[in-house]
């Protein structure tokens, strides 16, 4: 009966160690590269340039940012340098941004424009390894392909910065689930029609990634009838903040709100990019990067609203700013 026990432990043993082995060994779902080659023309420039620094959040993750300022502006001086994000963040590892300069050592100078939009698309890097999923390519996989053209030609009139960043270490078993992350893109992704002003504001929700930070999530995965429904927790050091419901509830969203308060809430924040933003304090502190969506266009703000007005409202009162014990 020992025996027998022995055996089987060791026939589990085995089962579990190759189980491991090939989690380990396994390389993500992903397609060859495109062999593409970016028109650097000033119209697709300036089109990238906004989508960085204003619509996808590309500063946010990529460029230093000054955490004790609201909103955190970034420091213009090191866009795309690359960052390792603080331990107080809460993240499974220690997780750094890769340097998207035009560096050929320590950025993306030796990388084809097809391994970037790969990467961007469908976070697989350019050695073909999955990419952290806080680089948030599940969203972008929709962006279009004249939009990822654009960014792929900002990227490349960046200054070159050399700064090399320390590698993301992720702990265990993240660092074998996010083999499951990556998805190849289908085809080509066609920019919507900007006259049909709700499927725009969809595509704009999706690239901006608004999804990602208006719902609630549980173990890494949203809550379903959640979605825009706001409450999603942001701790960083000694600060903590709820997102807003967007949804178009009356009481606890947006329902009440006019296309012209929509577009003067963003507005508001237009002197801070231009005079310096105020000290953070847990009454103003946000993960919400005021500052540069102060940017975003009527247009597109117009866009956003009317999508943001189809979607299911959703009863759900947040306090963003709870008042947190004094230690």
């Amino acid at each position: 009966m020992k025996r027998y026990l022995l055996g089987s432990s060791l026939v589990v043993v085995a089962a579990l160690g190759g189980a491991f082995g090939f989690f380990a060994m396994r390389k993500p779902a992903m397609a060859a590269p495109s062999s593409v080659k970016v028109e650097m023309s000033s119209e697709r420039i300036a089109r990238g340039k906004y989508l960085f620094q204003v619509v996808s959040g590309c500063d946010d993750c990529h460029t230093d940012r000054d955490w004790t300022k609201f909103s955190a502006p970034p420091n213009v001086l090191t866009r795309g340098r690359g960052v390792t994000f603080p331990a107080d963040m809460g993240l499974p590892g220690k997780v750094s941004s890769k340097n998207i300069t035009p560096d050929p050592v320590t950025g993306l100078g030796a990388w084809t424009d097809g391994e970037k939009i790969r990467a961007i698309r469908e976070g697989v890097s350019r050695d073909g390894y999955a990419l952290f999923p806080m680089m948030p390519y599940n969203v972008y996989r929709h962006m279009s392909d004249d939009d990822v053209n654009a960014l792929v030609a900002y990227l490349n009139s960046l200054p070159p910065i050399t700064h090399a960043v320390p590698p993301t270490q992720l702990d265990f078993p993240v660092n074998l689930l996010i083999k499951s992350a990556p998805q190849p893109v289908a085809g080509s992704v066609v920019t919507p029609d900007r006259a049909d002003p709700v499927k725009y504001g969809e595509y704009m929700v999706h690239i901006a990634g608004c999804i990602e930070c208006h719902t609630p999530s549980e173990k890494g995965e949203p809550v379903k009838g959640m979605t825009f429904a706001g409450g999603q927790e942001f701790h960083l050091g000694k600060f903590l903040v709820h997102t807003a419901n967007i949804t178009p509830d009356a009481e606890t969203g947006i329902g009440e709100w006019t296309e012209a308060r929509f577009i003067q809430k963003f507005r508001g924040y237009a002197q801070f990019a231009e005079t310096g933003a105020p000290k953070a304090v847990q009454a103003n502190f946000t993960m919400m990067p005021w500052t540069a969506f102060s940017k975003l266009t009527d247009e597109d703000l117009k866009a956003i609203f009317a999508y943001l007005r189809t979607v299911k409202p959703v009863y759900n009162r947040v306090d963003k700013h709870p008042e947190l014990p004094q230690s």
